[in-house]
């Protein structure tokens, strides 16, 4: 039996509880070294009394001093926080995989760390590649370090090639829900509030990856994301929206064949499959009935009404600075949305406004990359701020 000692970046949202509803049910398998999370120290406090890590992670000192008196007595665990406590989860622990699920840009820094450790990733944090892409991808290349995706979409493409020929890739597609105003007039769309955004119809995710479902910016960040991952040109990635969520993507060949992988829209399967890769989890969950479902459907994107993925096609395309620059404008745009100073509408406008002021240029380092993402997130706020929104 394979055993793999897991670091959990980002273990109290969604993605890292699903994690460990998997982790649970195969404790023998993936022992938990640490565990890292921001603020939530009551929930991390009951998963390190269930996982027993030997090193938790928080973001301030106020969080640390709070997580202590939490845990149990017995617990021998040291505690950390800030960048530096998130570097030694990631990549001073003994992992043998880090599954990286911060959300945001705070999953840069100790993703890379594991990367350029050689430590193999689990990556459900999208950011990492929007932002450095070219920076990661080389040293993965450089360590030895193998990145696999826990999108569903990318997941489900990394399935598709499986055993052929990257030469006869002609494209790859990747499926969108449409998030839940894809049937939505303009004028509709001009009213949404945060409450409508995060009633996502299929998926069930933390608010910031649901209002960037609702506006298709996530799709345009796993846009980039496959680009990198994948090594394709942005001409040789197309979306198409379906709404069942069932199809996760499509690999098509220069053949005409389309190979696809299908599931329930339940995060745990991509996650099992990251976390045994190359082997496969049994896992108890419901199963995938195509009668039941009956009817699978897609259709293309309206760029018109959801502006925000063409703008990360564009972004992509440009390259250099412009997604690091795009991602930080939207994480601060979708925030202020999400706290009622910005109207649906604005969270797109506020990003191309932010794109528009930038010079773009390469990013050499991660020092620049962060430098970047901080240049934007002022500009977001700033624009806010002259626009009618608190930041």
């Amino acid at each position: 039996m394979d055993v793999k000692k897991l670091a959990i970046l980002g273990s109290t949202g969604s993605i890292g509880k699903s994690t460990l509803e998997v982790v649970a049910a195969h404790r023998e398998r993936f022992p938990v070294v640490s565990l890292a999370a921001a603020r939530s120290v009551e929930e991390l406090a009951k998963q390190a009394a269930l996982f027993q890590p030997q090193l938790l992670a928080v973001l301030n000192k106020e969080a640390a001093d709070k997580l202590k008196t939490l845990l149990p007595p017995g617990l021998k665990a040291e505690v950390v926080y800030g960048p530096q406590g998130y570097l030694q989860a990631a990549a001073g622990c003994g992992a043998d995989m880090v599954l990286s699920a911060m959300v945001g840009a705070a999953g840069l820094l100790p993703t890379y760390a594991a990367i350029k450790a050689g430590i193999d990733v689990a990556l459900a944090n999208k950011e990492t590649l929007v932002a450095a892409g070219e920076l990661v991808m080389a040293a993965a290349t450089e360590s030895g370090s193998a990145i696999v995706p826990v999108d569903s979409e990318h997941s489900a493409i990394y399935q598709s090639l499986m055993g052929n020929d990257p030469a006869g890739v002609r494209r790859l597609w990747l499926t969108a829900s449409g998030g839940p105003f894809w049937s939505f007039t303009k004028e509709q769309l001009a009213g949404v509030t945060p409450e409508m955004a995060l009633a996502h119809p299929t998926w069930s995710m933390g608010p910031k990856i649901t209002i960037d479902s609702a506006t298709l910016m996530n799709k345009g960040l796993e846009v980039i994301e496959a680009h990198w991952l994948f090594d394709r040109g942005y001409d040789d990635i197309k979306v198409v929206i379906h709404p069942q969520s069932v199809v996760h993507s499509l690999v098509e060949y220069v053949d005409g064949s389309f190979l696809a992988q299908l599931g329930l829209p339940d995060m745990k399967t991509p996650i099992a499959f990251a976390l045994a890769h190359p082997k496969r989890l049994a896992m108890d969950m419901p199963q995938l009935n195509l009668a039941q479902v009956a009817r699978l459907s897609f259709e293309e994107p309206d760029l018109d009404r959801f502006p925000a993925l063409g703008l990360a096609f564009a972004a992509g395309r440009e390259g250099g600075s412009a997604p690091a620059v795009m991602n930080a404008a939207n994480e601060v745009a979708v925030g202020l949305f999400l706290r009622g100073s910005l109207t649906y509408g604005q969270i797109t406008v506020c990003v191309r406004a932010v794109l528009d002021e930038h010079q773009t240029h390469s990013l050499p380092s991660v020092a620049a990359v962060l430098e970047a993402d901080r240049w934007a997130r002022t500009q977001a706020r700033a624009w806010a701020e002259s626009h009618g929104g608190a930041a």
